[in-house]
């Protein structure tokens, strides 16, 4: 049982983390394309330097230290974390397509880079931006556990996979498979996941599917 509701501590932690990523961070990469080579441009890109010379960890001890260790904030310090990821995503594959015609034509038009970014590069990174998703979303399952197993993540009585390998470490040798089972939990939904990425790159991947046909 407390596998299965660590499960959905699990889960809602890093749903939300990516979702908090990709909510700041494309607009931030799409923005920063945009104006390529331009002050918005250097501001955006330092700044997720900065953020990734901490990682998750390190900042979720930056808040914890603050606000206390809770799911909450675990959930903040892997959704910041999550941030430069989506914003470097969407920037590089959104700088190749301001070149294209189409992109050129809509300018001609008369519109303004927020619409043709929204209308036109957005659509056209999805793919790139969902494979991402899926990826970032089994390693904030893994940045969750390791803050759980520390103390940074859910409190009790919140169960969590990585609070449940923490306190069953002291009984590895007697009741091994307190440890095993949460462990195997961790293993399988990440391997799940990371397939699930490469399955959904092989589908939206337009390359792939000329070569298949």
């Amino acid at each position: 049982s407390m596998l299965m509701v660590g499960a959905q501590t699990s889960l809602a932690v890093a749903v939300i983390a990516v979702g908090i990523g990709v909510a700041l961070g494309v607009p931030l990469g799409l923005a920063a394309a945009a104006n390529r080579g331009g002050l918005l441009d250097e501001v955006i890109m330092r700044g997720n330097d900065l953020i990734f010379a901490f990682p998750s960890l390190v900042i979720a001890i930056l808040i914890t230290a603050r606000y206390g260790p809770s799911a909450s904030n675990a959930i903040l310090a892997i959704g910041i974390f999550n941030i430069p990821v989506f914003a470097r995503v969407a920037r590089g594959a959104a700088l190749p397509l301001w070149t294209l015609d189409y992109i050129l034509a809509a300018r001609t038009a008369g519109k303004g880079k927020i619409r043709i970014s929204a209308e036109h590069i957005l659509p056209n990174i999805m793919n790139l931006l969902i494979v991402q998703a899926t990826i970032q979303f089994s390693l904030g399952i893994l940045a969750e556990a390791a803050l759980s197993y520390v103390g940074l993540g859910a409190q009790p009585p919140i169960p969590s996979w990585g609070r449940m390998l923490a306190e069953a470490q002291t009984m590895i040798y007697t009741h091994p498979m307190l440890a095993v089972l949460p462990g195997l939990a961790i293993v399988l939904m990440v391997l799940g996941l990371n397939l699930m990425g490469d399955g959904l790159r092989d589908l939206l991947d337009p390359r792939l599917r000329r070569g298949r046909a």
